[in-house]
């Protein structure tokens, strides 16, 4: 009756929640206002999944290009630009994995360094037209000031899986790699996707990880997640087979995640905390393909920004300037070239909190 009553005041929007604790939410949801949305690289390339962090008082963006197109190819680049004040980006560090595609840079600062994790398909020496989950590999790039980095490092414990977004906390770096369960063997994508675990990897070092739990069982895929102060996790992951996204929550790494679904597929999620809100951002493929920018209040997701976006877009990152100004970093594929091409570049759109 209370696993009732809970689900049905999420429902009505009386209750949030912290981990697996429900918590009051009170008041309105946050205005905001994106003031700018600007192209910041474009290389004639597939530019491609983003990831923002501020660093010993810079801003670093990262991202994919490759000559190649959006697919998987060794052909493929992660790209670093870093920024004084979020505006002028110039390149820091560049660098690819040979016979491997990498993409879907994510950052973390962990022991005073900057890390950079990378998944990484195997190509060969040429694209691949079938790869496999079970050969992927992670790899990190790392940096003590931003500006000397130590490049490419194959990440031990990830053969198999596909890492994705990291976090800190208690002195542990934590990772999301999805694989398949018990690393078994599939024929086609629909026999695969219901085999997708999304697991919780643990280092003490940023280069050797185990796991620690998961976070889906089945279907899982691309998934974002944050502690809060108590050690409690809160996690937004896009599910296989283009089923609705999931909230993952767990009162600590030693416990089970309860799973709900959400109201939408989201590709490429985001998860951030603006001042003492929940911020998630991601593809909606509601209508069009879409990126989009929401408020999550419980279990329900409240949009409040459509940037402008399309076809080939998402995967966005996300620094808090100040209390009420924020910048989200994406991708799209909604603008042309001077004779007609399509494009894939990155872009910044400049958030205000309005009240």
């Amino acid at each position: 009756m209370i696993s009732r009553l809970v689900s049905f005041l999420l429902l009505c929007g009386f209750v949030g929640s912290v981990g697996s604790q429900p918590v009051n939410v009170s008041g309105p949801l946050p205005e905001v206002r994106v003031d700018s949305v600007r192209r910041v690289f474009h290389n004639g390339e597939h530019n491609a999944f983003t990831d923002l962090v501020k660093f010993q008082n810079r801003f670093y963006l990262a991202f994919r290009t490759c000559p190649d197109g959006h697919g998987v190819h060794p052909t493929s680049s992660i790209v670093v630009l870093a920024s004084e004040d979020a505006m002028d980006w110039k390149p820091v560090h560049r660098f690819q994995v040979p016979k491997r595609d990498v993409r879907d840079p994510h950052f973390l600062v962990f022991q005073d360094k900057l890390f950079v994790y990378t998944g990484a398909w195997y190509c060969g020496e040429t694209s691949p037209k079938s790869y496999e989950i079970n050969q992927h590999l992670g790899y990190a790039a790392w940096s003590q000031d931003g500006q000397t980095w130590n490049s490419p490092v194959m990440l031990e414990g990830t053969y198999g899986h596909y890492v994705w977004r990291a976090a800190e906390f208690g002195g542990k770096a934590y990772l999301c790699g999805r694989r398949k369960h018990r690393f078994g063997e599939s024929k086609s994508r629909a026999e695969r996707d219901p085999l997708i675990e999304s697991a919780l990897l643990v280092s003490d070092d940023g280069l050797i990880w185990k796991k620690q739990g998961l976070f889906q069982l089945e279907n899982g895929d691309e998934t974002a997640f944050l502690f809060e102060p108590d050690g409690a996790i809160l996690a937004v992951a896009r599910s296989g087979s283009g089923l609705n996204a999931q909230i993952c929550r767990a009162k600590s790494v030693d416990h089970e995640f309860v799973r709900s679904n959400l109201d939408r597929y989201i590709g490429g999620p985001l998860l951030a905390k603006w001042n003492q809100h929940y911020l998630v951002g991601g593809r909606k493929s509601i209508h069009q393909a879409v990126t989009s920018l929401y408020w999550l209040e419980g279990d329900r997701l409240h949009e409040f920004a459509e940037l402008p976006s399309g076809g080939d877009n998402s995967y966005p990152g996300f620094i808090q300037l100040s209390e009420n100004r924020a910048v989200v970093s994406y991708y799209s594929s909604h603008e042309k070239d001077a004779e007609g091409k399509t494009i894939t570049a990155i872009y910044l759109a400049d958030l205000t909190w309005v009240k």
